[in-house]
């Protein structure tokens, strides 16, 4: 059975559902927030400056996304799908548990899996690589290195994560609201 439009149609769905969750944070459309909006909530998660980590953010995924619908780059779009879903599990979704409907990992797992086998089969035979005749310079050496890329893109953002620093704290034996 031929799965080059299955595999279009899984594409332009992911892709483009993904492209406009990143357009929410570049500029606020489709209901999002933009990069100030963005930056603000980024903040609160230990990500400063706030609107550099949300332009980071919303380029990976309108970028990503774009890239995925289009089977334009072999793994490219798909490592920036990775490395923006490691940091939206790791700092929203995981202590929620699995489930969608109570902000758990569910969703962004799924992006996350969904852009691995694409970066891991290709796009098929109705992709933008395909028709540019470009499909077979991603070597799987080079196709593992883009998904390590992706994932330490990932990481490194968490890395760099800081915390809120702590308010002051009154001394011993003084109370604050008096």
């Amino acid at each position: 059975m031929e799965l080059a439009l299955p595999l279009l149609f899984v594409r332009l769905v992911i892709g483009l559902g993904f492209a406009a969750h990143g357009a929410q944070k570049l500029f606020g459309w489709f209901g999002g927030y933009g990069l100030a909006g963005t930056g603000g909530f980024l903040e609160t998660l230990g990500f400063r400056p706030g609107r550099a980590f949300a332009a980071a953010a919303g380029f990976a995924e309108f970028a990503g996304g774009l890239l995925l619908a289009a089977g334009l780059f072999g793994p490219i779009g798909p490592a920036l799908v990775i490395s923006a879903m490691v940091v939206a599990i790791a700092t929203v979704h995981l202590r929620n548990g699995f489930f969608a409907t109570s902000n758990g990992v569910e969703l962004p797992l799924l992006y996350l899996l969904i852009g691995a086998l694409y970066a891991f089969s290709g796009f098929g035979g109705l992709s933008l690589d395909a028709a540019f005749g470009i499909a077979g310079v991603w070597t799987s050496g080079l196709v593992w290195l883009f998904v390590i890329l992706g994932l330490a893109g990932g990481l490194a953002n968490l890395a760099v994560r800081r915390k809120a620093p702590a308010a002051p704290q009154a001394p011993e034996g003084l109370d604050p609201a008096v």
